[in-house]
């Protein structure tokens, strides 16, 4: 799944690959997807995307966006796009494709869900895109300790570590995914009460969000998603579905699993704070 790591990771490869390349054929919704979302009617994008040229991509929270002059391209959450060079054997069921004067192919496919946006960045009015793009990132100037600790006052002392950083889109992009090394880092877990955090703590796992990240970012995404090209990132997660059952890497406690809100969490019952 896209998030902060990979949308970086993939934009920057788009504009080291493909910026500046004009599109000769686009095509969306190629197989049928109930959760493959799109805006407009998606026989529309072929007028609109074919002749304009690949602008510059940009990486925010869980989106890839890329520039087409008064049109932009945004690929969500959920969805994998991948570079195909000349010649290079397609995969048989794919959500959008763009065909590039080259011959090479940038391809979208969707699993679960995922979004594939065609819109005028200026008047798109989408409540995830306009929060994803307005919000700062974890490593930006305007994600400072004064910007957490207000999020933290913001929220309910009810609520779990997990909910506090990777839901109600406080922190776009922090999703499940890379929550999981950032807790175990900070040793604090992922059912613990915001509430029962001191002060010092919360200034110790803003510390940890953004240095976690900037490792992730700096090995081009994890190791448990792909790349542009389709090979896994350089960052070898310590919590994830590959290590359930292995030994933690400070402590030597078997890594567990449970399900929690919505989805798997992975943690340390030894060095992960209840």
């Amino acid at each position: 799944m896209l998030e902060i790591p990979e949308s970086l990771t993939i934009a920057a490869q788009l504009n080291e690959t493909v910026q500046g390349l004009l599109i000769c054929q686009a095509e969306a919704a190629h197989t049928a997807h109930a959760f493959a979302w799109y805006t407009g009617e998606p026989e529309k994008y072929s007028e609109i995307m074919e002749g304009r040229r690949l602008g510059a991509a940009t990486g925010w929270g869980s989106y890839v966006e890329i520039s087409l002059g008064d049109y932009s391209f945004a690929v969500g959450d959920g969805t994998n796009i991948r570079y195909y060079a000349p010649g290079e054997k397609l995969p048989a069921r794919y959500q959008t494709r763009l065909v590039l004067e080259d011959g090479s192919s940038l391809v979208c496919t969707v699993q679960m869900y995922g979004s594939m946006f065609l819109v005028q960045p200026q008047v798109y009015d989408n409540f995830y895109y306009q929060v994803a793009k307005e919000k700062p990132m974890p490593g930006t100037e305007g994600f400072d300790y004064a910007y957490f600790k207000h999020l933290r006052e913001e929220a309910s002392a009810a609520l779990s570590m997990k909910a506090f950083l990777a839901t109600e889109q406080r922190i776009p992009g922090l999703g499940n995914g890379v929550l999981q090394d950032i807790l175990l880092e900070a040793g604090l877990h992922p059912k613990k009460k915001l509430g029962s955090v001191p002060e010092n703590r919360i200034r110790q796992l803003y510390q940890v969000l953004t240095d976690t990240l900037r490792k992730m970012i700096a090995a081009g995404g994890r190791n448990t998603e792909k790349d542009l090209f389709g090979n896994p990132g350089g960052y070898v997660s310590r919590l994830s579905k590959y290590t359930v059952g292995k030994a933690c890497p400070y402590c030597g406690t078997t890594i567990q699993k449970a399900n929690y809100l919505g989805g798997s969490i992975y943690f340390c019952p030894a060095c992960q704070e209840m």
